[in-house]
């Protein structure tokens, strides 16, 4: 991983001005990008456009060395949208594909970006190595650990560049605490905490199935999901709350906190996991997953906890969404908005007080987009061809994967599990069913050979 000053020197072009807003404007691409020989060009075909992966191509076109030359996605509503978009920054229209293995078919494709549901991720991975591309894969990197095992096999096995979208590993503030947490100032650290309290989340109302939307192919949406009848709610964004297709906020936001908690503490392979939880603020909603839940890793000489709740932004720390180490010494709470450390009184017995044992750290924060900075690591890997420069690459996204959906397993099971790092599994039947998901309506597990 590079330094944060070489992340703020190369990504100042980039940033400057731009705050910390993901969703960039398409009517400043034409202004922002200079003309560039087409030989030299990376050309981008996107697999998923309607959410995250449509912001993740953004940022890879604010340089002018990348050009996006097809869109796939299932909804052509959805496609129709996002070329007007693209169109508004003047850049012309991409080629269009319903199913994602005719766009891995286009030899004008030489980077995917996968920005599906997480339940796809695992084939189109797969496939696009298979087709020679390079590729830059939302997080969570799959819906099961089956199929994280299976794509970190796969891309262990490539030459090809593959990048993980925890962009928070391209972040300079986060990249300075955890240098921080590392220098050892906070002495043995015994827990680590990491959080995300969503307050805007609302209720999923129930709905009626209904027929699917024209310019849909819901078929080609479900793919290896159990064949149901098309359901708004399953739909679009609201994927996430529903275990056929993701893991909930354990999954979502947790991939991107559980991360950074197990980077700052060098650990991937718990010993133990417990949670609890359920649906107690919308208990009659559609969602499946929990809006509330609180998870306990056991790793012999550290505890992590993860905990999330819905329509309450009150976390930790005054922060809705964090992690926090805490050591004998002090403690460091990171979020996006930047790090600090709060000390620890040295108090030899009840009735002394001999001051702070470290010096505390205010609030520091990099103004730096690290969305960007991470799709800048990403092409530079891919000019390179050097996998060791990439901030995210996949053994960072398996374990972040992992782990998260050990936690929900625990949840699922209401059991402390034991897990069995060597041999991949915890010895209980029931919780390793579900460490693997079966695939439907003719599609197959990848032979990852």
């Amino acid at each position: 991983m590079g330094t944060r000053r070489q992340f703020v020197k190369r990504g100042g072009l980039y940033v400057a001005g731009l705050g910390a807003s993901f969703m960039f404007p398409t009517e400043l691409l034409a202004s922002i990008r200079k003309t560039i020989s087409p030989n030299d060009k990376i050309q981008v075909g996107l697999i998923g456009c309607n959410g995250m992966g449509f912001t993740d191509l953004l940022s890879l076109l604010k340089n002018s060395e990348v050009e996006v030359v097809a869109l796939c996605d299932v909804d052509e509503n959805v496609l129709q949208k996002r070329t007007m978009d693209l169109e508004k920054g003047g850049i012309k229209k991409p080629k269009w594909y319903s199913d994602y293995r005719k766009l891995l078919e286009d030899k004008d494709v030489d980077v995917v970006v996968i920005g599906t549901p997480d339940h796809w991720h695992c084939l189109q991975l797969t496939d696009a190595l298979d087709a020679g591309k390079d590729v830059y894969c939302e997080k969570p990197i799959a819906n099961s650990v089956a199929e994280s095992k299976a794509m970190l096999a796969k891309v262990n096995a490539s030459d090809n560049m593959v990048q993980i979208g925890q962009w928070q590993r391209s972040q300079p503030h986060f990249v300075d605490a955890i240098n921080y947490v590392h220098s050892g100032k906070l002495g043995q650290i015994r827990l680590a905490k990491a959080w995300a309290y969503q307050g805007w989340m609302q209720p999923v109302p129930v709905l009626s199935n209904s027929a699917v939307p024209e310019g849909v192919d819901y078929d080609m949406w479900l793919g290896p999901a159990k064949n149901r009848p098309f359901n708004k709610n399953r739909f679009h964004f609201s994927f996430r709350w529903f275990w056929d297709y993701a893991g909930g906020l354990m999954t979502d936001w947790g991939v991107h906190l559980i991360d950074y908690a197990l980077y700052g503490m060098k650990a991937s392979n718990p010993k133990s996991v417990m949670a609890m939880g359920g649906k107690f603020a919308y208990p009659d909603d559609a969602s499946e997953t929990p809006d509330t839940l609180q998870t306990i890793y056991d790793f012999g000489d550290f505890s992590l906890l993860w905990e999330h709740a819905t329509g309450i932004d009150g976390g930790n720390y005054g922060r809705n969404h964090g992690i926090a180490f805490i050591g004998n010494n002090g403690t460091l709470v990171l979020d996006r908005g930047g790090w600090e450390v709060i000390p620890e009184r040295d108090r030899p017995d009840w009735s002394q007080d001999l001051g702070p044992k470290i010096d505390p750290v205010p609030l520091q924060r990099v103004d730096a987009n690290g969305l960007d900075l991470h799709t800048l690591n990403f092409l530079d890997a891919i000019k390179s061809r050097d996998k060791s420069i990439l901030n995210a690459p996949i053994q960072v996204g398996y374990d972040a994967a992992m782990v998260s959906h050990l936690g929900n397993i625990a949840y699922k099971t209401g059991e402390r599990l034991f897990w069995d790092a060597e041999n991949e599994k915890f010895n209980h039947s029931d919780a390793d069913a579900l460490l693997s998901t079966e695939y439907h309506n003719g599609w197959t597990f990848p032979n990852i050979g």
